[in-house]
């Protein structure tokens, strides 16, 4: 397992490879329908998408976590 010291990275390397997959795809399928070799060009934003959703959540996500607490009304 991973060590409880690599959290952060490895919640921005999750968030950031699952969101940029799933969010590339639907792009992709917005703007070009479904057209022959869709996948491949699905596949090459999936990869432009995670080469920068990855530093921005994980230097994001501790700001945003931060937001959440204060909007958040504890019990």
């Amino acid at each position: 397992m991973i060590s409880p010291k690599f959290r952060r990275l490895t919640f921005a390397f999750f968030m950031s490879l699952f969101m940029s997959f799933i969010m590339s795809m639907v792009i992709t399928f917005i703007n070009l329908g479904l057209v022959d070799g869709i996948f491949l060009k699905w596949m090459e934003a999936f990869v432009k998408a995670f080469a920068f959703a990855f530093p921005i959540v994980f230097f994001v996500a501790p700001f945003v976590h931060k937001i959440t607490n204060k909007l958040i009304k504890e019990n």
